[in-house]
């Protein structure tokens, strides 16, 4: 026969319980809204900079709590929803030169298979070190633009290929889709007016983002459920983005990234070294 206190402490316990559901709820409810946000934000960066949204995205993963190696996973995974949806808006606006970005974009393919290899042999510093390089990169870029030039050069294939090849390996192994490399390689080297090199760097994103998921999710870095929530909310921002790409003041626009990949370094270093 159940006594009375073998019931209250069933009761007791069933509270609790009920109060711990109740909070995770809350907490979960949180966290959703929380990459919603991020993939709102980092689609429309994503559109306007026609970049994959990495360097964006992996940093404010690790300000949430996230390991590096499941933020890098994560990564991927919008990369592939926002460089899809981008290459097709940028396609029907006529920006998108797919033929010339084809043979990087096969390379970057090929190269972003190893990626997970490089990610589970490389420990969580060694890759934030990788990650700050390309901040770093990414942020001299901007105050170094390369110069436009109104021939552009026609180049051998097989170097493009192995151009792609490169990039997609590491970029993808640290969760970022190499458009920032590519960019400036098409403009500064390939003499690719700005606009449309900005356009196939997203492009090939599709290429090394794709395998670079197959990649990582064979060494188990993905988180799938805050990838999918966050690459779905991604595409509205891309749309915003893209959109906002020609209306938007340049200067103002490069200021905007500039405080952010400031605050990008400022965070890793301090992250790495401290």
């Amino acid at each position: 026969m159940v006594n009375d206190y073998t019931l209250y402490s069933i009761k007791v316990k069933l509270k609790g319980l009920l109060e711990y559901n109740s909070q995770k709820e809350i907490i979960c409810g949180f966290l959703m809204i929380e990459l919603i946000l991020l993939g709102l934000i980092v689609g429309t960066l994503s559109g306007f900079f026609g970049i994959g949204g990495g360097t964006i995205l992996v940093p404010l993963l690790l300000l949430l709590g996230y390991e590096t190696k499941i933020a890098i996973g994560i990564s991927v995974v919008q990369m592939v929803f926002s460089s899809i949806y981008g290459s097709y808006l940028n396609n029907k606006k006529g920006t998108l030169d797919v033929a010339m970005v084809a043979a990087i974009g096969v390379g970057g393919f090929i190269g972003a298979f190893f990626s997970g290899i490089i990610t589970s042999n490389l420990s969580s510093r060694a890759l934030e070190i990788i990650f700050l390089s390309f901040a770093i990169f990414a942020l001299l870029r901007l105050f170094f633009q390369p110069r436009e030039h109104q021939d552009q050069r026609e180049v051998n294939r097989v170097v493009l290929f192995v151009i792609g090849f490169f990039v997609g390996t590491i970029s993808m192994a640290i969760g970022v889709g190499g458009s920032i490399i590519i960019v400036p390689i098409l403009v500064g080297f390939l003499h690719v007016p700005l606009k449309k090199a900005i356009s196939a760097g997203l492009f090939f994103v599709v290429f090394s983002s794709a395998s670079g998921f197959i990649s990582q999710a064979m060494q188990g870095h993905v988180d799938f459920e805050s990838g999918v929530i966050i690459g779905v909310a991604s595409l509205f921002g891309v749309y915003l983005g893209i959109h906002l790409k020609d209306r938007v003041d340049v200067h103002l626009q490069r200021r905007l990234i500039v405080i952010f990949y400031v605050i990008v370094v400022t965070y890793l270093t301090q992250r790495i070294f401290s």
